[in-house]
């Protein structure tokens, strides 16, 4: 095993010795070691003080042992550990409570590994392997290096030093018996007759010389040695040999054949393993995680080493490539498997016939492993206890392909810790790990680039270049499963001539795509292949696949599929496990669960055919119902001084969320994003108006806080599509105004005008003062973003009119900070701070952070600008405070800008440099191009002559 830099090595089979990175450590004293010597026999187990003493010490404690223990406890831990400290969590030797405690990895502990060793050479005896039982009874006699504990004391040392000599003994019978079954009893002799001189009377060394003895053609002296000990036992202890003793008396002198040496060479060797798939590209990871787990598993010296067969499930959906992954494999392994591979399909998933009978496929093993017919039992029971006999011991590779379920597996596990199994399957096999260890491997589709390569390697590179944008267009349409990409492969081989556009022409046809995916046999059709997978599901779990392949988003949450499906959480949890366990789907993350794109076409285009349309909508309806009463409650958390607006009762059988905090709220929109545009998307395909609206308003203030403008503008665009089938004239405005300022918002200033001109003229035929005051707003930052203060200044006084009429101080706030900002841009500074002040103090009335935030940053401007630049960082760091907590980080990035200008004013450039290091960062992760670029060049201004700033840009 490797050693890992700085963990040390101990050794107690011998005198103690420690060892880092090779280096010898100089342990002390002889009683200083045998403190050690105490800890390391219950390594990483605790040890108490006066248990410690007594160990050490014995009857013959000094007065002060406590003290003598405290110091070579404290000189240990230097030796040991020269950097530790008190309360050190990466210790080596640590104080516990009333104790103390030596921590490290067992495998660095030689007795550990000897007895270890020692059990698994034991094991390999047992299982018949005896080639491994003598490998690892040699590495574990190799660690003695003389005494055990050498030169120390204490009687605990002492116990263990005995216990030790009887281990060591133990192993070297076993040593002399597994060499007897390799048939080296001439060179067993001589160290089993030394052996028994040294104790005489130990019936089983002199069980092992009598036959040695005999196996070397001396019988009469076989039968002397028993007559010795008899002797010896009767004069001695007044007691016969042991009765295992007097039947092999017995039998060398019946000269029992039975005792004859075994024939090790004479194994029947099989060769089950199908061709390897002529095509196969990547799966690095997965090859390389396969034998990792293989090797651990039969790695002796880990805790996780098995008793049994080492036992790798290979899961996947159908279609991803596991049988070419397992005999890829396979037969790149080959020479760990001297004694031959078997390989069974065990026809789980087939769609001609039922999944084999355990009884036929342990037959053909036992066929392959050189059964004559005559001898093989009728009863599965023994039929697996001769196939398990046959096995034990040899290293042997055993492929169990595409099993069912768990119960078709267990049968045909070898009992040997000698062999491999790997099972393939779609579904999880958990009983698999429950019982039997089975580590497993899950298998994904391949990433685009060995897609890719796997396209090529069927048609070539040259083809593949000649047609590069239909290449990528295939390659999306197989979406990475490999069973796709070879379908599409054989049918453009079968037309070597057509260009590849023909081919992708009949894929774009996302209705007609299934058909297209077939190759000519049920093997190559991937609607039969996964329907395969949906054969064994009850009634209630294909229901659920088929809302599944219906539900808008790229994957989707338990709480929404209960919405969709209208069953109590219980009801879809199972649901979704089974499908989990058939590869239907894959639960990505913690409780959120999703289907591979042609999975998912294929429960779409089932749902059509079996579902009825009225199921459809309604499952539709409450997903999307389940969307928009979770949005509208987390967007009041995230700005609870919004307009409400009026969603009506959600759908029988939905669930929302109620979000608990700005955190929470924020985190599920990031979560549920893309499932909310495609939910808008889905709603607008069924002409639900109100749903279209009710999606864009309630996701509004996320889109502003993460700044995702261009997903803010389809939102928009489909909203006031929509609202024109509305009959509210509110809704309406509100659509105009917030698509305007999304066009503004991405540089539109045209567009974006007309639209915010649309809702005002709405407004005031509508008589609607409120949104007359929200559109003079919108036109105010549209003129300032065009830079023409003046005009900006017009509407946004306009507004604050309209708010203090309609007594609505959390919108005259806002107005009056804008007001007063849009007055600062036109240097008057004075009036710019009364206004935001007077916002300020609105805002903080209110409760209003997300206002109090912007009035700070407002106000952080007119100090600086007036040369007040130390209250200028109190503002901006306090609303730079207040953006965070709220989540928003495009304005923050703002925040954060406005911040370095005060800090360079009074010499502080390295705040400056800091605050406009993370305001580019910010800026560069919202794709903000132009003021990444003016960022960047003020802090390119930082670089002058000694740190000084080059130029002050304010």
């Amino acid at each position: 095993m490797a050693v890992a830099v700085g963990e040390i090595q101990y050794s107690l089979l011998g005198p103690l010795t420690a060892r880092r990175d090779g280096q010898m450590l100089e342990l002390g004293w002889a009683r200083q070691q045998a403190v050690l010597a105490v800890l390391l026999l219950e390594l990483n187990r605790p040890v108490p003080v006066d248990r410690i003493i007594d160990a050490v010490w014995g009857v013959d404690q000094p007065r002060d042992a406590r003290n003598a223990l405290q110091t070579y406890v404290s000189r240990l831990r230097k030796i040991l550990q020269p950097d530790w400290s008190a309360g050190d969590a990466g210790g080596v030797l640590l104080s516990t409570r009333n104790g103390y405690l030596v921590r490290g990895d067992p495998r660095n502990l030689d007795t550990v590994v000897f007895e270890r060793r020692l059990v698994a050479a034991r094991a390999h005896q047992e299982d018949g392997d005896v080639r491994s039982a003598v490998e690892e009874v040699n590495a574990a006699l190799e660690l003695w290096r003389g005494e055990p504990l050498a030169g120390l004391e204490g009687p605990v040392i002492e116990a263990e030093r005995r216990r030790l000599r009887e281990c060591r003994l133990t192993a070297r019978e076993l040593h002399t018996a597994v060499r007897l079954d390799l048939g080296e009893h001439d060179d067993a002799l001589a160290d089993v007759a030394q052996l028994v001189s040294e104790h005489p009377l130990r019936e089983r060394l002199r069980a092992l010389l009598m036959l040695a003895l005999y196996r070397c053609g001396r019988q009469a002296e076989a039968l002397q040695t028993y007559a010795d000990l008899r002797r010896a036992l009767s004069e001695e202890l007044g007691i016969d040999p042991s009765p295992e003793l007097q039947h092999l008396f017995q039998q060398i002198l019946s000269a029992d054949p039975n005792l004859t040496a075994p024939d090790v060479h004479k194994v029947p060797i099989p060769r089950q393993l199908p061709p390897a798939t002529r095509h196969f590209v990547g799966r690095v990871t997965e090859l390389t995680s396969l034998t990792k787990g293989i090797d651990e598993a039969h790695d002796p010296t880990t805790s996780a080493a098995h008793t049994s067969a080492a036992v790798t499930a290979i899961i996947g959906t159908g279609g991803v490539g596991k049988t070419a992954l397992v005999l890829h494999w396979a037969h790149a392994n080959g020479h760990r498997f001297p004694d031959g591979q078997l390989f069974v399909d065990l026809q789980g998933f087939s769609p001609v016939s039922m999944p084999l009978e355990p009884t036929v496929a342990v037959r053909g093993f036992l066929d392959a492993l050189g059964v004559e017919p005559g001898r093989i039992p009728v009863d599965l029971h023994a039929q697996v206890g001769m196939y398990r006999s046959l096995a034990a011991g040899k290293r042997m590779l055993i492929v169990l392909d595409n099993a069912a379920n768990a119960e078709q597996v267990m049968p045909l596990l070898p009992g040997s810790s000698t062999c491999t199994v790997i099972a393939t399957s779609r579904n999880r096999l958990g009983g698999l790990a429950t019982a039997h260890d089975a580590q497993p491997l899950d298998v994904d589709v391949l990433p685009p680039a060995d897609a890719q390569d796997l396209l090529a390697s069927c048609l070539g590179s040259d083809r593949l270049e000649n047609e590069p944008e239909a290449v990528s267009e295939l390659l999306a349409v197989c979406a990475g499963l490999p069973l796709a990409v070879r379908i599409v492969a054989a049918r453009a081989e079968h037309h070597p001539k057509f260009p590849l556009e023909v081919l992708v022409e009949e894929l774009r046809d996302t209705a007609a795509r299934m058909d297209a995916l077939d190759a000519g046999d049920p093997h190559s059709n991937l609607r039969v292949v996964l329907s395969w997978s949906t054969r064994a599901l009850n009634a209630q779990v294909t229901t659920l696949f088929w809302l599944l392949g219906i539900a808008p988003g790229p994957d989707i949450s338990l709480p929404a599929a209960v919405s969709l499906a209208g069953w109590s959480a219980g009801q879809v949890r199972a649901a979704l496990r089974e499908l989990e366990h058939a590869s239907l789907v894959q639960q990505h993350t913690s409780g959120r669960y999703r289907m591979h794109d042609l999975i998912r076409l294929y429960a779409t285009d089932t749902a059509h055919h079996h579902l009825a349309e009225e199921a459809q909508r309604a499952a539709l309806r409450r997903v999307l119902d389940f969307c928009i009463h979770t949005a509208y409650a987390a967007d009041r958390l995230l700005h609870p001084h919004r307009p409400p607006i009026e969603l009506g009762l959600p759908t029988l059988g939905v669930q929302a969320l109620q979000l608990a905090d700005i955190p929470t709220a924020l985190a599920w929109f990031d979560t549920e994003h893309l499932t909310l545009l495609a939910g808008q998307q889905a709603a607008a395909r069924h002409a639900w108006h109100t749903s279209v609206w009710q999606l864009a308003w309630v996701t509004y203030t996320f889109h502003v806080r993460r700044r995702h403008r261009n997903d803010s503008l389809a939102v928009w665009q489909a909203a006031v599509d929509a609202a024109t089938h509305l009959p509210d004239t509110v809704t309406r405005i509100r659509a105009h105004r917030c698509l305007g300022q999304a066009y503004i918002g991405l540089g539109d200033h045209e567009e974006g005008i007309g639209h915010l001109h649309r809702a005002l003229a709405l407004a005031d035929q509508h008589g609607h003062a409120d949104q007359q005051a929200s559109a003079h707003r919108g036109l105010a930052w549209a003129w300032e973003q065009q830079g023409d203060s003046r005009r900006a200044l017009e509407h946004a006084t306009r507004a604050l009119g309209l708010c203090r009429v309609l007594g609505q101080p959390v919108q005259e706030a806002d107005t009056l900070n804008e007001v007063g900002w849009l007055t600062s841009q036109l240097g008057e500074y004075d009036t710019a701070r009364e206004y935001c002040q007077a916002a300020l103090v609105l805002h903080r009335q209110h409760h209003n952070p997300e206002g109090e935030a912007t009035t700070l940053d407002s106000l952080g401007y007119i100090a600086h600008h007036t040369g007040h630049h130390h209250q200028a960082i109190r503002y901006y760091q306090q609303a730079l405070t207040m953006r965070r907590s709220l989540g928003n980080i495009s304005y923050a990035a703002g925040t954060l800008d406005g911040l370095g200008h005060p800090h360079v004013a009074i010499g502080q450039y390295k705040q400056a440099r800091t605050v406009w290091q993370e305001a580019l960062e910010l800026y560069r992760q919202q794709f903000r191009d132009a003021d990444v670029a003016r960022v960047q060049r003020q802090l390119d201004g930082l670089d002058g002559p000694c740190g000084l700033p080059a130029t002050s840009s304010h």
